[in-house]
């Protein structure tokens, strides 16, 4: 395997999750007694531009497909966060009816909606049938396609190049950063701001969060690394914010290399120089991983065995793909886990892949009234443990997963 970006050589693991079906690939009832198709999930750095990725053992066009079950609206947090940034960005950069807002991965609209009601055009691309019909039905002009050169040169030679353009949680979801960024450079009009936010690699070693690993994020990103890819294509990282989501994740903002408003700021430097004195730069850094992978499994296996032998219930909520990773690398079975809910009705009355556990609505905890809810995306737990604290009522507990597992 070769480094998706710089082509190296690739030979250093940095984590072996073994094999999983692909996370969203949730199961219909009468899928039950077929086969599920399992994939390598292997992460590998680079030794040159310390990119960690995984290898394609499926195809962008397989995961993203028509059936999709991922909708960014049902998260109350996520929307938030989504209507905030279109508060401050929107004025910050003086945009107007003349400007062109463009979100790449824009999902069901969840952002783009909030920029259409200041009266500024808005313009999503998103790849899968089921949410760009969902952002239609919001009124967002949304093209169902993937994202890069071709698409790119298609909308400049149609003079609908972008003053923003907005990617949150997308630039570790290609397959080729090269072709993506490369359609960045060309989609940007001059004098406009690209802003992608993404998870951080460095707070994913720091605090184990090896479930955020799974096939559809083909790269692990490094404020360092993103920075070296952007500048190949012509495009300047100049400034970096910190940001809570996702368990810490970075938002960049870049602009063509020409343009005068691209200047490092302190804070892009500050964090550049803690990733080089962390080592992101070094091999030494990737290794050991593993160990504290497999110590948080042995943690909820021995969790989920004694309340098995103690008769209790353990259910959990959100079925999100970071829990099926969780899940299915730790072999958990409905036996162990009696189901899991979640608000999104496109999820309810499926099966987790892997695992097979069913996915019933939020209201399941109430009417069961398990011992301990297992919350399955941590990184959005103090919602969720606002949402269903009603389950002290009955002494039920809530239990996050990393970086270890914890009571609460």
């Amino acid at each position: 395997m070769n480094c998706r970006f710089c082509h190296t050589t690739l030979s250093q693991v940095f984590l072996d999750l073994g094999a999983a079906p692909p996370s969203n690939s949730f199961l219909k009832p009468e899928e039950l007694n077929g086969p599920e198709a399992y994939y390598p999930l292997k992460l590998f750095v680079c030794p040159d531009c310390f990119l960690v990725q995984v290898d394609e053992v499926k195809s962008s066009t397989e995961i993203f497909s028509s059936e999709y079950v991922y909708f960014s609206s049902f998260s109350r947090t996520w929307l938030d966060h989504a209507r905030a940034y279109v508060e401050s960005a929107l004025p910050r950069l003086g945009l107007g009816k003349d400007s062109l807002v463009m979100e790449i991965a824009s999902n069901d609209g969840y952002l783009l909606q909030y920029v259409r009601k200041a009266g500024i055009p808005a313009l999503g691309v998103e790849p899968t049938a089921s949410t760009a019909r969902a952002a239609r039905e919001k009124g967002v002009d949304t093209l169902e396609e993937f994202f890069g050169v071709g698409l790119a040169t298609r909308l400049a030679s149609e003079g609908r190049q972008a003053d923003l353009i907005i990617g949150n949680n997308v630039l570790a979801h290609v397959p080729d950063l090269n072709d993506f960024v490369g359609g960045l450079a060309l989609a940007l009009k001059p004098g406009g701001l690209i802003n992608m936010e993404f998870p951080h690699l460095y707070r994913l070693v720091e605090s184990a969060q090896f479930d955020t690993v799974y096939h559809e994020h083909f790269s692990y990103l490094s404020l360092t690394t993103v920075r070296r890819v952007f500048a190949a294509h012509g495009l300047n990282v100049f400034d970096v914010e910190e940001l809570a989501t996702h368990g810490g994740s970075l938002r960049i903002h870049a602009r063509r290399e020409a343009d005068p408003l691209a200047q490092g700021t302190e804070r892009l430097n500050a964090l550049l120089r803690m990733e080089q004195a962390a080592g992101m730069q070094s091999p030494a850094y990737y290794q050991g991983f593993q160990e504290r992978v497999e110590r948080i499994k042995a943690e909820l296996l021995g969790f989920l065995a004694e309340q098995t032998l103690a008769r209790k219930k353990v259910a959990a909520y959100g079925a999100a793909a970071k829990g099926n990773t969780l899940l299915n690398f730790c072999g958990v079975k409905p036996g162990q886990v009696a189901f899991v809910c979640d608000a999104s009705p496109h999820k309810q009355g499926l099966f987790l892949p892997g695992s097979r556990i069913p996915v019933l609505a939020p209201e399941a905890i109430r009417e069961q009234k398990p011992d301990f809810v297992l919350i399955l995306p941590w990184n959005i737990k103090d919602e969720l443990m606002s949402q269903l604290d009603y389950i002290r009522q009955w002494g039920g507990r809530f239990v996050t997963p990393i970086p270890s597992p914890e009571i609460l």
